[in-house]
């Protein structure tokens, strides 16, 4: 069985493909570019999915983030018709597309992001896994698959 390391290492593997394809491509398609975001984003959903019920919470939230991170970024492509920014920051992410978001909305992409920080750095991983109870987790998961529906019905 994978370790939530493992897995952490095989999608950081896949989005740097992933990158290499979309910055190879001669042609922006931007239909292409969207759908392979909004692909690689299911992909990490149902991780995020598998990760949770493995009891890795602290992981499950990290992917969490990536799914909203890759959907914003298609959401990017289609609204804007260029390649995302190199960032991971969801509230600046859907504040360069000037989104509408309702305080509560900005409130959970603000937090959402620091899962991806505080998985991601040793220096926070401590503390974030503390804090990262299957209580914490059935707290959370729910709000990304929240955002995540408002993000795809933008799409």
């Amino acid at each position: 069985m994978l370790t939530g390391e493992d897995k952490y290492l095989i999608n950081l593997l896949l989005k740097i493909k992933f990158k290499e394809l979309l910055m190879k491509s001669k042609d922006f398609d931007i239909e292409k570019i969207v759908n392979l975001w909004i692909e690689s984003s299911e992909s990490n959903y149902s991780t995020m999915q598998n990760m949770y019920k493995s009891k890795d919470y602290d992981w499950a939230l990290f992917v969490g983030h990536l799914v909203l991170e890759k959907l914003l970024k298609a959401l990017y492509v289609k609204l804007l018709q260029k390649h995302p920014s190199y960032i991971h920051d969801l509230l600046r992410l859907a504040d360069k597309m000037d989104l509408e978001l309702t305080p509560e909305q900005e409130e959970w992409l603000d937090t959402i992001t620091t899962f991806n920080i505080n998985a991601r750095y040793d220096n926070y991983k401590l503390n974030f896994n503390k804090l990262c109870t299957k209580e914490f987790a059935d707290i959370w998961i729910p709000k990304i698959e929240s955002v995540r529906e408002w993000i795809k019905n933008q799409l």
